[in-house]
């Protein structure tokens, strides 16, 4: 069993106040809260770890044994390999200290799955708050867990929409509900729908139905991350003397974008916050890159022939 290092994990020195562990926390709990990261296995593991630290680092008693553990954890990690006894005391004052997270928001976040590591059971027991003790206690039986796909397109993702699920059942019946997919999700992304799944032939409660989100391919746009890239096709003549061009975008009509004078092919504009929403934080925005795609007269009339014919024997002559 390896050892959690709960300070490093919080990014505090191991005499932080508890002021300083629960700004700590507060920080990296919002950066990597499943809500936000949807799809995203590393934050949603990193979002557990940052929690159990907090558990254990904001409640003094907790906190105190912790320590102690620490400074002699070699002792007790031989003692367990040997398979003498090895017991820690739990009975602190309930409680104390800053609760982490609830049970219930928990279950609403992960489900099933358990929040905390083998080492924090093994030596803080089974359960959140302060002065509870014991192991893990079995969770009731539950219905199995479906996924779907859905489709989505760039502007849907970008807006955020909203899906009505068909679930049939084993016996054949059917059952309609909605899911809100939030405005900036990601490709790949996996939205969860709490009792969405298959029932529980034992009587308990029903599992979740997970959403797969595939955005598909936009005949325009590029996404990247939380930014959008796209080519505009600029004239000869307004890239050597400038000018403006319109460019699209996905929240309004088109926008005026300025080229300066001599802009070659392939130089890079920047339309800032024109991008995706952030999940979450709607008014956090990507960035918008427009690439300058030079365009080619398809025809000339005999008087465009003659000024290009002056152009070049104009360059001719100044070389």
């Amino acid at each position: 069993m390896e050892f959690k290092d709960y300070y490093a994990t919080l990014g505090v020195d191991k005499h932080a106040s508890t002021d300083e562990i629960k700004k700590a926390y507060r920080k990296l709990a919002r950066k990597y809260h499943p809500d936000l990261n949807p799809g995203d296995a590393a934050a949603e593991k990193r979002f557990k770890e940052i929690n159990e630290a907090h558990e254990v680092l904001s409640d003094p008693e907790k906190r105190r044994k912790y320590d102690e553990l620490g400074a002699n954890w070699r002792q007790y990690e031989q003692a367990a390999a040997g398979g003498g006894p090895f017991r820690w005391s739990t009975g602190g004052p309930a409680g104390t200290g800053y609760r982490t997270m609830t049970p219930e928001e928990f279950q609403e976040i992960f489900g099933d799955s358990d929040p905390f590591s083998e080492f924090f059971h093994t030596f803080f027991g089974g359960g959140f708050g302060g002065g509870r003790t014991g192991r893990r206690t079995a969770r009731p039986s539950r219905g199995r867990d479906v996924e779907q796909t859905v489709d989505l397109s760039l502007e849907e993702a970008f807006s955020g929409t909203t899906r009505r699920i068909v679930a049939t059942r084993e016996d054949g019946s059917e059952r309609s509900f909605e899911v809100r997919i939030p405005a900036g999700v990601n490709d790949g992304a996996r939205i969860r729908a709490a009792g969405g799944g298959a029932p529980d032939p034992r009587g308990g409660p029903a599992g979740d139905l997970y959403l797969r989100v595939r955005i598909r391919p936009h005949p325009r746009f590029e996404r990247d991350g939380q930014d959008l890239r796209q080519k505009v096709n600029v004239p000869i003549t307004t890239a050597v003397l400038g000018g403006e061009v319109s460019v699209p975008v996905l929240d309004g009509p088109p926008v005026r974008l300025k080229i300066p004078p001599l802009t070659g092919q392939g130089r890079t504009f920047r339309l800032r916050g024109r991008g995706m929403p952030t999940v979450g934080r709607p008014d956090e925005r990507g960035d918008m890159y427009v690439s300058v795609q030079l365009q080619l007269p398809t025809e000339l009339s005999d008087e465009a022939r003659r000024h290009y014919e002056a152009l070049r024997d104009l360059e001719a002559r100044t070389r």
